[in-house]
């Protein structure tokens, strides 16, 4: 009867708790409500304004994290509590990604060489994936921790210190998460933006911590600390899993869709009447800088220099619209007798047909290694 118990209610605070870390609803709420805050507070402002460097970001970070961490194990050597020490191992991993994060943004950051004709950016990838698989072996090592303490249980002691310094530790990681998001997102890092996520995650999971170790301290039932501890560690796991993927994913070179999207708002917000099409459209981000494939149907009949003026118009397009570094590469293609239709140059002496309408630029027509034309239907 005691385990059907247990079972029922691990799967009630699971559930529970994955609807508001899935849909966000409620800690939203909470994280948008606590930075309206610390946006009005001067030293947040100051902070923020502040035109700190990536690295000098990532010391800190480090930094903080080795305090939180030895906060997070102090609570758990006061309490004994295993949902604690769940979070104090995660930010083990922590500690040791945002180590090799900080070599990775300097190795990142250094310029093309003979050996590295494209940048040593991908660095960042390695640095994401390692952080996904010590979350992973954490997570790992707290579902075997948990087991073995469902067998021998133990008593959990001062559980009012516990939650008051996992709340403090909480709202760190929510401030250092914000700010690492926003200098992410600004400066297009993989790096910071893994980082940022992930101690978010590690905030919002925390949130959920203090919930279940304040239904601990209320109820006393000490069962509910194994429940919530394999609860977070199957989340942790979870977490280490998506930052794997990412990694694979840039390694592998997989289509960022919504930087190709972007390009093609950008190439068709912008369209001259002399190209014809864009197709054969690549791109891969190596942290900072984007280097851009692509083929451009042109006129036959242009002179070299002016074709070559058309692909330098776009390339200054092309890096005016994006902040981080740009690269690109154009292939030019020589227009056919079937380009005439959607071909909107006026009095041109060469056409076989009339011009009927242009193909609107989309990721379908543009990523393909084709010219465009209209289908006869």
């Amino acid at each position: 009867m005691k385990r059907i118990k247990r079972l029922l209610t691990f799967v009630i605070i699971k559930n529970v708790l994955f609807h508001f870390l899935k849909k966000g609803r409620f800690l939203r709420l909470m994280y948008k409500s606590f930075f309206c805050l610390i946006k009005k507070n001067s030293f947040f402002t100051i902070f923020k304004r502040t035109r700190m460097s990536k690295s000098l970001l990532l010391r800190i970070t480090l930094l903080l994290t080795i305090l939180l961490t030895l906060t997070k194990f102090t609570a758990y050597i006061l309490t004994k509590s295993d949902a604690i020490l769940t979070d104090a191992l995660e930010s083990i991993a922590n500690v040791v990604a945002g180590i090799f994060a900080t070599f990775s943004l300097y190795l990142a950051s250094r310029p093309k060489d003979e050996n590295h004709p494209y940048g040593h950016g991908k660095i960042e990838f390695l640095s994401v994936g390692l952080e996904g698989g010590l979350i992973i072996m954490a997570g790992m090592f707290m579902v075997v921790e948990i087991l073995y303490a469902y067998i021998h249980p133990h008593k959990i002691d001062h559980l009012g210190w516990g939650i008051t310094l996992t709340i403090v530790s909480t709202v760190v990681n929510f401030t250092l998460a914000y700010f690492l998001i926003q200098k992410a997102t600004n400066e297009h890092s993989h790096i910071l933006l893994a980082e940022g996520k992930h101690i978010q995650a590690d905030a919002f999971t925390s949130v959920g911590l203090i919930f279940g170790l304040g239904a601990l301290y209320l109820t006393g039932w000490q069962w509910l600390d194994g429940s919530i501890a394999m609860m977070f560690a199957l989340l942790n796991i979870r977490t280490g899993y998506f930052l794997l993927k990412e990694a694979v994913s840039g390694i592998m070179d997989e289509a960022n869709r919504s930087l190709l999207e972007n390009l093609i708002l950008i190439l068709q917000k912008n369209r001259k009447r002399e190209w014809i099409d864009f197709h054969n459209l690549r791109i891969i981000q190596y942290g900072e800088s984007i280097h851009i494939d692509c083929h451009l149907t042109l006129p036959y009949y242009l002179d070299l220099e002016t074709a070559h003026n058309h692909l330098h118009e776009v390339e200054e397009l092309v890096a005016r619209e994006h902040s981080c570094q740009t690269e690109i590469f154009i292939h030019t293609d020589p227009c056919l007798p079937k380009s005439c239709p959607l071909c909107a140059v006026e009095n041109c002496a060469f056409r076989t047909s009339n011009f009927q309408n242009l193909v609107e630029w989309n990721f379908g027509n543009m990523v393909k290694n084709e010219k465009h034309f209209i289908e006869k239907g």
